[in-house]
């Protein structure tokens, strides 16, 4: 059990140490803002210590009622004066090295993240909760950033005072400095104790913080779901189980790292009486023997010393338990930005234009799950310009072959190729600028109608915009809009139908017209009306055009030159609409059923 502790504690601090560089990394750029701030923490300190020196000479010169030389001590005090303004001064330029280095790294950390999710694999982000990746990278990086603020201030000019404080007290006694030194230890043996209990306290904090953000993004974003199947007590007993771990977790880190000011006080006030008792008898054998003590102006700079001495232990013990919250958060969002990014293009990859639209599948296999196949050498040839129908059950595979094809997956056998070459030889930006893809699902982004039509053909006119509107039937309804094209739509498009939005999601489609079309559901929460428009815009629109067309309701495909039909990630099934019919096979049934359920 021992062995297993040790191997645990070992493997913690490994971690934390090469935490630790990957932040100095970032540091390391701003080196100029750690210097400068290295050198005024040393001026500040070095100034603060002065002053108890100017003190001591004040009070020596203040012998009894009568004897005071006023002239000596106005010219210490008008000294002290300067030295409070010049280390005032040297404090504020600390400090705004210190913020300028923490929010460039913390800006760095964030834009290397959003970068890395940008390129990591959709298995990636399939397989972790939105809100957690968020956690990650807003939450996280912000207790990050304050743990490196408050290391930074009080770190440098704590250690320097320490050891400048050291310096001052054994050129006034040694003897008395060597009572400070022996008792120091004790406060280093407290700060580590606490520091190794709090580190993991904070960190199921961290963890358990991004499981709440994704418990509570879930629902937000799923509020209707959640109301029509009545699941809110649900949703608050699974809200409340993490939310009292999140206390419990908080609530010991809290314990732990409070526990730290009270301990290293109890230290200072042993460190301050010794200095005391030491220092008074040295004051005393000086008086009585006049030989090897130390004045009362000395004995004051030496109490004054041991104050300044004794508390940037407590200041680094608190920075040592903040920054164990740091570096758990630090530790969460670096394993996110070395996350195995998606398999990078070969140097020689091959820029996609104008492509023909021959796509072949050759003995493709793939499943999201090793142990659970899906798709199973999948063989098929398709021919420029050729419209493809994909049907099948739930589940089948059918969205799975688009995600092969805009190669938002790889396959895991066979090979996927366009005009000739195999996908993973293409770049991946042009491979999908020659797809044109709606999906079921909608998106749009924050901003106007147009910016979120123009997408993909930034460079549009004006007139290039209301034309591929009016194809798409969605012209009516933005001319209707308080700003028309320049109305400003929210996340996600709120304030529109779900059909308004699919039309937008049609028009950005309509305006580029690329090579090859991907229809996944693209009219399924459109009216019936509308969609016969649409539909007729669509035939238009895939003249000359490869297009794959994914559809449930099979009156929509009767037109389409392949049916593929899928079942268990196999076609099992191939031709045009009479031809399958014809089969009276599986594709048959599932067009008369139908046609039955509409008659």
């Amino acid at each position: 059990m021992g062995k297993k502790t040790d191997k645990a504690e070992s493997t913690k601090q490994k971690g934390q140490l090469a935490t630790l560089k990957k932040v100095f990394h970032y540091i390391g750029k701003y080196w100029f803002f750690l210097i400068c701030s290295i050198v005024c923490a040393a001026v500040t300190v070095t100034l603060t210590l002065y002053i108890p020196i100017l003190t001591g000479d004040a009070i020596d010169y203040i012998i009894e009622p009568g004897q005071v030389d006023f002239a000596v001590v106005l010219g210490i005090l008008k000294k002290m004066g300067i030295v409070i303004a010049c280390t005032a001064v040297s404090q504020w330029v600390m400090s705004v090295c210190n913020n300028k280095i923490a929010y460039h790294v913390v800006r760095d950390i964030r834009r290397d993240a959003f970068e890395r999710i940008q390129i990591l694999p959709l298995k990636y982000l399939d397989a972790h909760p939105y809100g957690e990746i968020v956690s990650r990278v807003i939450a996280d990086v912000d207790q990050f950033s304050d743990g490196l603020i408050m290391g930074f201030t009080q770190l440098f000019t704590g250690v320097i005072t320490i050891l400048g404080t050291l310096l001052f007290m054994f050129r006034e006694n040694v003897g008395i400095t060597l009572v400070v030194v022996c008792i120091t230890p004790v406060s280093l043996f407290v700060a580590a104790f606490i520091a190794r209990r709090t580190y993991k306290m904070f960190k199921l904090q961290s963890e358990t913080r991004g499981e709440q953000t994704a418990l509570i993004d879930e629902m937000i974003g799923n509020q209707k779901v959640v109301q029509a199947f009545s699941y809110e007590e649900k949703a608050l007993s699974r809200f409340d189980e993490i939310n009292e771990r999140l206390g419990r977790y908080s609530l010991q880190a809290t314990f732990f790292s409070s526990l730290t000011n009270p301990s290293t006080r109890f230290v200072n006030s042993l460190v301050y009486t010794g200095v005391c008792v030491a220092g008074a008898f040295s004051v005393i054998r000086g008086m009585v023997t006049g030989v090897g003590g130390i004045s009362v102006g000395t004995l004051t700079c030496f109490l004054s010393y041991a104050n300044q001495y004794t508390k940037p232990f407590n200041e680094i013990s608190g920075v040592f338990t903040e920054f164990q919250n740091a570096l758990a958060c630090a530790a969460r969002i670096f394993a996110l930005i070395e996350e195995e990014p998606q398999v990078e293009e070969p140097e020689d990859a091959r820029v996609l234009q104008n492509a023909e639209g021959r796509v072949e599948l050759s003995h493709v296999a793939f499943s999201y799950v090793p142990d659970r196949k899906l798709i199973e050498d999948l063989n098929l040839h398709v021919e420029s310009g050729r419209r493809v129908a994909i049907v099948g059950p739930t589940g089948c595979g059918k969205t799975t072959i688009i995600n092969l094809l805009m190669r938002f997956y790889d396959v895991d056998d066979g090979s996927i190729s366009v005009d000739g070459t195999d996908i993973r030889e293409i770049t991946r930006k042009s491979l999908r600028e020659n797809y044109g893809m709606v999906l079921q699902e909608t998106w749009l982004k924050a901003g106007t109608v147009r910016e979120n039509i123009v997408m993909g053909k930034p460079d549009a006119t004006d007139e290039e915009v209301i034309a591929a509107a009016k194809a798409a039937h969605s012209h009516s309804f933005i001319k209707r809009l308080p700003e028309g094209y320049d109305t400003v739509l929210s996340e996600d498009g709120e304030g529109l139908s779900q059909g308004q939005r699919q039309l937008l999601c049609i028009t950005r489609v309509m305006l580029c017209l690329p090579p090859m079309l991907i229809l996944d559901e693209a009219t399924s929460s459109i009216d019936t009306r509308t969609e016969i428009r649409i539909q007729k815009a669509f035939a238009k629109m895939m003249e000359g055009r490869t297009s794959f067309v994914i559809a449930h309701r099979l009156s929509t495909i009767v037109d389409a030159d392949i049916i593929l039909v899928m079942k268990d990630g196999h076609i099992i099934e191939q031709g045009n609409h009479r031809e399958l019919l014809a089969q009276n096979g599986f594709y048959a049934e599932l067009y008369n059923s139908q046609f039955a359920m509409s008659e």
